[in-house]
């Protein structure tokens, strides 16, 4: 059972989040997504409704993607990445200590690679500008998954400096999900916001 979701969960990575809104609608987005963020505070008054947080949602993103992040953001605190920069890309290791979202880890992150190397951008809402640049310049990357005991490792690479530059950055953008969960994209959306 659990390879099987480990299978069919390579289908979806580097949402962890590209499409910049522009002028004011960039900034009328956010203030709905943040207004709506803490409206759906759970009673006690503690994180965030994932499942009906309309952030996640996106233009060209389909429910079970959604899903996905809702249950990796909802467990961030399970998730853990080690980063490599390479000098034409990245080497990353990620894994999950909770096995149910290992298996959704794998499905996202081996779907958003695909997705990648379409052009398929998903339009998360609140995914980081950074993808633009990964989802315009897609088939031009090398990638490589591989799911072994270490985690999901994937390596990703580019004889383009400014794609290099853009896995770099969203690299480190995803570890600091990983790390503070929701709060990181707080942080990055009222950043873009104020510049």
């Amino acid at each position: 059972m659990r390879k099987s979701k480990i299978v069919i969960g390579v289908a979806v990575v580097t949402i962890g989040l590209g499409f910049a809104f522009k002028g004011t609608i960039q900034t009328q987005m956010y203030a709905f997504m943040h207004s709506s963020m803490h409206d759906r505070h759970s009673a006690d008054g503690m994180g965030h409704d994932m499942k009906n947080m309309p952030g996640l949602r996106g233009a060209n993103a389909s429910e079970s993607e959604s899903d996905e992040l809702a249950v990796m953001f909802e467990n961030f605190d399970t998730i853990s990445r080690e980063v490599t920069n390479l000098p034409n890309g990245i080497r990353t290791v990620t894994r999950s200590s909770d096995e149910d979202v290992m298996a959704v880890l794998v499905s996202h992150v081996v779907g958003m690679v695909d997705r990648v190397a379409r052009g398929d951008d998903p339009k998360i809402f609140i995914q980081s500008p950074t993808l633009d640049i990964l989802f315009t310049n897609g088939a031009e990357m090398q990638s490589q998954i591989d799911v072994t005991e270490e985690g999901i490792v994937v390596v990703r690479t580019s004889n383009d400096p400014e794609v290099v530059a853009a896995l770099h950055k969203h690299a480190a953008e995803v570890s600091d999900m990983a790390d503070r969960g929701m709060q990181a994209v707080h942080d990055a959306m009222a950043q873009r916001e104020d510049n």
